[in-house]
């Protein structure tokens, strides 16, 4: 069941990446970012409310728990590390072709494989390590591929942009399967469903005082922002996304460093956007290095069944 809401999150995730593209697209990034957040928000605040005054949702994927400051503030940091990687990522993104920032997110997993290994004391059979040696090969075909296109990955402050996205994301993650961890094995053991909802509203006044604060002043002097509906779709692709994400790493039998790598396999889905919609280039010098990262996330499903 895990690996199967793993693959689906995935799936999402390289839509919500491919939406982010076109929401970017000459567009402000602190006011595409601030309705992003706030979209998640109130795609969530129902859940929040039905809860804590009704008994409806007792019992079921989307009940809410409550909780005070003790369980909070590990929410708010959460917050503050998946909201600085957006924010990185973002930006990074606005300049970049999808197909190099692909590949750069997809050393995420590696990332947290090493954090799970010395943290959690995750052991992969050899199945599942053949998997991520063939996805690990996979990423830096891709990233050399992208030096094609004449980006100096070495002097290059989107790209350092896009790296720093990418650390504090795999931190996230590591971080994800400490909170909804049991007590007894080391966890906070926080309700899935309570950390994606809340950390969420705390990211839209985080992003709302940036908008009011850092944005608005100088908004005249800077990249104007325009609507775009691949807004909305942005927000709805990831909440569906992390829901998915958060409801498998709630199973005891999931494995952070195996579903870590499973959604970088959103790099093919925005592989495909990037060369239907947005005509990217050197598409046929990435087309092997996809094929690896399919043949390393079959491996990874043979070794986890």
């Amino acid at each position: 069941m895990w690996l199967f809401l793993a693959f689906m999150s995935a799936a999402l995730l390289g839509c919500y990446d491919s939406l982010k593209k076109q929401a970017l697209k000459g567009n402000a990034v602190i006011p595409v970012l601030f309705f992003n957040t706030l979209f998640s928000s109130l795609f969530f605040l129902p859940f929040i409310v039905l809860s804590s005054t009704t008994q409806v949702l007792d019992g079921s994927l989307f009940h809410v728990a409550a909780g005070g400051w003790d369980m909070h503030k590990y929410i708010l940091l959460k917050s503050l590390i998946v909201l600085s990687s957006w924010i990185l990522g973002y930006f990074g993104m606005k300049h970049l072709p999808l197909t190099i920032v692909g590949p750069i997110n997809a050393t995420r997993p590696v990332m947290v494989l090493v954090g799970a290994l010395l943290v959690f004391g995750e052991r992969l059979n050899h199945w599942q390590w053949i998997g991520v040696l063939l996805a690990i090969a996979s990423f830096l075909l891709l990233s050399r591929s992208g030096k094609k296109e004449g980006i100096d990955f070495k002097h290059n402050n989107w790209i350092f942009m896009i790296v720093g996205a990418a650390i504090l994301g795999a931190v996230s993650g590591l971080y994800d399967k400490f909170l909804m961890a049991p007590i007894e094995n080391g966890g906070v053991g926080l309700d899935r469903m309570m950390v994606q909802s809340w950390y969420n509203i705390y990211q839209c006044f985080m992003m709302g005082a940036m908008l009011w604060l850092l944005w608005w002043p100088k908004h005249e002097q800077t990249t104007p922002f325009h609507w775009s509906w691949s807004i909305v779709g942005v927000s709805l692709f990831l909440s569906i996304a992390d829901f998915m994400y958060f409801y498998s790493l709630s199973l005891p039998e999931a494995m952070i460093s195996i579903v870590s790598m499973i959604r970088r396999g959103s790099v093919i889905v925005s592989f495909m956007f990037g060369a239907m919609f947005f005509h990217e280039k050197n598409l046929k010098a990435k087309a092997f290095d996809l094929a690896l990262v399919l043949l390393g996330m079959v491996f990874l499903y043979i070794g986890s069944k």
